[in-house]
């Protein structure tokens, strides 16, 4: 097992918006004799990759931007080899393990599997929702079966939360703070609707659990002693089968 690849991989920053610099990397790096690559851009400045053996029925995917801050790497061996740094677990590991088993793959003289990495999941699966609108693929995706990477503690899944974000405006009617009765603050706005947010009970699934929600990308850039004209945030959800309609 090449840990030296492993950890030149850990130390490219690849945090979304930065992975075209790590898909050039892998598209060098990880050729082998028996495999072609290819490269498909998503339109935004990131691309693609997908690396076959001969006619793909069985594909590996996970995608290669990480989540941000980017955190250099570091190898303790206290307990076994342990690697640290951003993107040991998601997603770089899924990248080096199942690159390592397409070389076994490979050495064992198997064809018609394949890896596919994707760019811009972390912010809105940019390269997935790119790839999935491809007039051409390179396999086709109702007979293969994809094997997708992500941090499982291990175990294999065959169902996964879903997602939906919504971008939310909250407009107020800015004033000076010391006559508040003349404006109306997007912020309080933001409050109420957070606070009825809140309150809300999303119903449990039995096999996926619970619905959670989170607050990204919060934007009210007034000055202190002027009321809020206007609040923008991203809310984004985590579904069930159970809340995936309510929500």
């Amino acid at each position: 097992m090449d840990t030296g690849l492993f950890l030149e991989m850990l130390d490219i920053d690849s945090t979304s918006g930065k992975e075209a610099g790590f898909a050039d990397f892998l598209a060098e790096r990880l050729l082998t004799p028996a495999c072609k690559v290819e490269e498909y851009e998503v339109g935004d400045g990131t691309k693609n990759l997908f690396f076959s053996w001969g006619e793909p029925k069985v594909v590996f995917c996970t995608h290669l931007d990480t989540v941000p801050p980017y955190i250099s790497s570091t190898v303790s061996e206290e307990s076994g080899t342990v690697f640290h740094g951003r993107g040991t677990c998601d997603a770089k590991g899924q990248i080096f393990a199942m690159y390592e088993a397409c070389k076994t793959l490979e050495a064992k003289g198997c064809s018609d599997f394949g890896l596919l990495l994707l760019a811009g999941e972390e912010t809105g699966s940019f390269g997935a929702k790119a790839f999935e609108a491809m007039a051409d693929k390179p396999f086709p995706t109702d007979d293969a079966w994809i094997i997708v990477g992500e941090p499982t503690d291990n175990c294999m899944a065959s169902a996964a939360k879903g997602t939906k974000s919504f971008e939310v405006t909250f407009e107020g009617k800015p004033c000076h703070s010391g006559y508040p009765e003349n404006g109306e603050s997007a912020i309080l706005y933001f409050n109420d609707f957070m606070n009825a947010l809140r309150s809300i009970v999303f119903p449990m699934d039995d096999l996926l659990g619970e619905t959670t929600w989170n607050v990204g990308k919060l934007v009210s850039d007034n000055p202190q002693n002027i009321l809020s004209g206007s609040l923008t945030c991203r809310v984004y959800f985590r579904t069930t089968f159970e809340s995936d309609e309510m929500v």
